[in-house]
């Protein structure tokens, strides 16, 4: 019963480090709490987009309200990873985080339906991100630490599985709640009934979900987790590495971004992008200071050291992210303006065919997330081990590109459902497999922060494709959304081959 014995079915025997092995429900209390964490990210992808558009957002500037959530995260996740690693308390290492995201996401999820001005609803956007990384990230790295790496593949599996159940559940609700009565349309400037109780009952189920984990399972104390990991590898992860030269490379990319932007009269978004690169720049300079002073245990060089000298794997890795997932923001930034206008054939926010369309969009997305909850454990779990887990995870992405590229030809809704399985293939694959193959081959004692920098190849993109999409809207395409999923596509086929290279 070896397949079984994966997915964590058997109790009561060790791994091959010491850890005992999950069996069916300790994989279950581990990720629960991603299942409420996951319906607080579904309801915010399918629905901001819908929600800035009825406090009177133009199509072209959606991607630049986006901008606060992929900045959050690129911010957050790296600090929260850094200390999660250092923690130890009552409550345990990685559950005191993901408990108070948890209940600051779940008030911005109360707060966001009653936001009165665009402004505060990107604030409440905003709040709502950083919350929901503050809880993610450490339970990237919880499922790291209370599992040895022959069961990565299960836990992480297990855990998409709810991710995907998660954000059926609040891709949904808005449909559901139109199919009860519930009033779907309101007049300008204001939010639908439909879609103020979904983020309600969001923010409620968030929080329960991830209390469950922090009420039913226990962490493995400082002393454990020495003993599982060799005490030689627990000493020398314990220090920053040394941070490279090319602090002043970064800075001048930066600034000859900027530089071109004023002079070029570039959208002024841009700037970001050069700030950021800036940034880093004098980030790896301060960094490369305190290391030549001996000063080498702190939040900065702990952050930038290990960024510019992760694992091998590490880096090929976080090439297909960086496609994978410009497209994946893509999606969901554009799906609703695509679906409403090419097949409910309405660009009016406040029309009801946009609001139907709108609706649709919901189902589509709980179709894709709900063959993700199947696809994760019981399709790309078995066939990578036949075949490995790279390969498994470059055909999945070269599925969801076909299932981007297909809203070029369909105009029919049922249709998209066909398009949401292949691309819910390619999301499950997405949750699952860089995460387990990065897990198994970065240091146990730095997970939580590998985890964090990782995201940053989450991020990058998303802030890429905010600050430069609407650009490319605006000049070439103002009135056709539908040519954003053509790059959506032809980006995650570049995912595809780059993931080619992460062969072990």
């Amino acid at each position: 019963m070896a397949g079984m014995n994966e997915m964590g079915l058997e109790t009561g025997a060790t791994t091959s480090d010491g850890r005992p092995r999950q069996g069916f429900w300790g994989l279950w209390n581990i990720s629960f709490g991603f299942f409420g964490i996951q319906i607080g990210f579904a309801l915010q992808n399918a629905n901001m987009s819908r929600i800035f558009q009825s406090l009177g957002e133009n199509l072209d500037n959606l991607a630049l309200l986006w901008i606060a959530a992929p900045l959050t995260g690129l911010l957050v996740q790296p600090v929260i990873g850094h200390y999660s690693d250092r923690t130890w308390c009552r409550l345990g290492r990685r559950r005191p985080y993901f408990f108070a995201g948890a209940l600051f996401a779940a008030l911005a999820l109360f707060g966001m339906p009653n936001a009165p001005g665009l402004m505060a609803a990107a604030l409440m956007l905003w709040i709502l991100d950083a919350s929901l990384n503050v809880s993610m990230e450490p339970f990237r790295a919880f499922v790291g630490d209370m599992l040895a790496k022959e069961q990565h593949m299960a836990g992480y599996a297990i855990q998409t599985a709810f991710i995907g159940t998660g954000a059926v559940i609040g891709s949904s609700t808005p449909w559901l709640l139109d199919q009860m009565g519930v009033s779907n349309v309101a007049p300008a400037g204001m939010i639908p009934d439909t879609v103020r109780i979904s983020f309600y009952i969001g923010g409620a189920a968030l929080f329960l979900a991830v209390l469950w984990t922090v009420l039913t399972t226990r962490e493995y104390s400082p002393d454990q987790m020495a003993r599982f990991a060799q005490a030689s590898e627990a000493a020398r992860q314990a220090e920053a590495p040394s941070v490279p030269a090319g602090g002043p490379l970064w800075i001048v990319a930066g600034l000859a971004i900027i530089a071109a932007v004023w002079g070029w009269a570039l959208e002024k978004e841009l700037y970001l992008l050069g700030g950021l690169l800036a940034a880093y720049g004098i980030a790896r300079i301060v960094a490369r200071g305190l290391h030549a002073q001996g000063r080498t245990d702190n939040l900065l060089s702990h952050v930038v050291g290990n960024f510019a000298t992760m694992p091998a794997m590490m880096k090929k890795l976080a090439l297909v992210q960086f496609f994978t997932w410009s497209a994946l923001f893509i999606m969901w930034i554009y799906t609703t303006p695509v679906v409403a206008q090419y097949v409910f054939g309405s660009a009016d926010p406040t029309s009801a065919a946009y609001n139907e369309g709108g609706n649709w969009v919901g189902i589509l997305f709980a179709t894709y997330n709900g063959v993700a909850a199947f696809a994760a454990p019981f399709l790309l779990q078995p066939l990578a081990r036949r075949i490995g887990q790279a390969q498994t995870h470059a055909l999945a992405l070269t599925l969801g590109a076909f299932g981007f590229l297909s809203f070029l030809v369909l105009r029919d809704a049922q249709a998209l459902l066909l398009s949401e399985v292949a691309i819910g293939i390619a999301w499950a694959s997405t949750l699952a497999m860089p995460y387990a193959m990065l897990a198994s081959s970065v240091p146990q004692t730095k997970l939580g922060i590998y985890m964090g920098l990782f995201n940053a190849f989450v991020v990058i993109p998303q802030l890429l494709v905010a600050t430069v999409m609407g650009t490319i809207m605006r000049h070439f395409f103002p009135t056709e959304p539908i040519w954003t999923m053509a790059f959506a596509g032809a980006v995650m086929l570049l995912a595809a081959l780059a993931t080619l290279r992460c062969r072990d």
